[in-house]
């Protein structure tokens, strides 16, 4: 049972956490970047395959490749913003601006090899080792918070460019480009919201009993 300070702690960090952007070149200390990984390594996964391995980048010549993986991409992205003007490219650009500033960028794989062929609660639904990463990464971007770090995820490149730079084997999938570090601005509310590209919607509104769109 958790006291009530330390319910509140819980909260408090799922509601603070935020996608960031902007980075300082403040090394992280290896304290905290080993707790915020073992975090990662806590979170459930089905069958407990834990399918997840992190790759550490810290050099600063790898993340100018992993940059220009996700700048590549982010070109072929804009042609389907064409329309909405420069603030959509804009943002995609900020992402890879984070991955050149943060101290350390964690790639966050999901091998579905793990546990051989048939694992339990995953033959019907394969995908849930890529769910089970997700989980991981949650628990990463929740222990950065705890810990006083910001978090940005990079979602755009081709995986066999990642494969390429960080050699990681074919049969292996990255599923996220993690930038860490300490930030000057750390939002109050998500980026996208700020600036009036999507507003949260009320949960109410999503929320159905017994059947779809029942309420």
């Amino acid at each position: 049972m958790l006291s009530r300070e330390e319910k509140d702690a819980v909260y408090k960090v799922i509601y603070n956490r935020r996608d960031v952007r902007s980075f300082l070149p403040t090394p992280i200390p290896e304290d905290k970047l080993h707790n915020i990984l073992k975090a990662a390594h806590h979170a459930p996964s089905v069958g407990f395959m834990q399918p997840w391995n992190f790759v550490i980048v810290s050099s600063d010549e790898t993340k100018e490749k992993l940059a220009w993986a996700a700048d590549k991409e982010r070109r072929a992205l804009a042609i389907h913003y064409e329309d909405e003007g420069e603030k959509e490219t804009k943002f995609l650009g900020l992402k890879i601006q984070g991955l050149k500033e943060a101290p350390i960028t964690i790639c966050v794989t999901c091998d579905p090899t793990r546990g051989g062929s048939h694992v339990l609660g995953r033959n019907s639904i394969p995908e849930t080792d890529m769910l089970s990463t997700a989980c991981a990464i949650q628990n990463m971007w929740l222990a950065a918070c705890a810990e006083g770090l910001a978090m940005g995820w990079v979602s755009f490149y081709k995986k066999n460019d990642v494969r390429d730079i960080l050699n990681i084997p074919p049969h292996v999938e990255p599923i996220a480009l993690l930038s860490i570090g300490y930030t000057e601005n750390y939002p109050t509310a998500p980026i996208l919201e700020t600036a009036n590209w999507e507003k949260r919607r009320s949960v109410e509104d999503l929320i159905f009993t017994d059947q779809w769109n029942n309420k």
